[in-house]
């Protein structure tokens, strides 16, 4: 079992940052890589950012390619996203998910989520 603890997420004006962490813990060996996921009230959950741990190979949504940047520490168990020039539109509940595979849409460990709210 993998447990995951996201934090750091809170208010801020548009256009400013914020940097979330996930934090793993338990059965962290398999893990391939984390991927960071956003849901707003009425949308579906969207996939945000992935990192594979073992390279740092990062993969990016294309509407936060530019302003976002994934990041790990391994030592640590925790991954990172800062969000710079945020938007109106990124307001959402953030969740960090692990998976054991190369390809995301399999199975995941979920963390338990951290909102990130936008404003004007």
């Amino acid at each position: 079992q993998v447990q995951l603890a996201e934090s750091g997420g809170g208010l801020v004006q548009a256009g400013g940052s914020l940097r979330l962490s996930c934090a793993a813990s338990g059965r962290t060996g398999p893990i391939y890589a984390i991927d960071w996921f956003r849901q707003s009230p009425g949308k579906e959950r969207e996939f945000v950012a992935g990192i594979n741990l073992s390279a740092g190979v990062t993969d990016y949504a294309q509407a936060v390619k530019g302003r976002f940047t994934a990041s790990r520490d391994n030592a640590k168990n925790t991954v990172y996203l800062q969000m710079n020039s945020l938007q109106l539109e990124d307001t959402a509940l953030y969740t960090c998910a692990a998976r054991e595979t190369e390809f995301r849409g399999g199975f995941y460990y979920w963390g338990q989520g951290t909102q990130v709210t936008v404003s004007s």
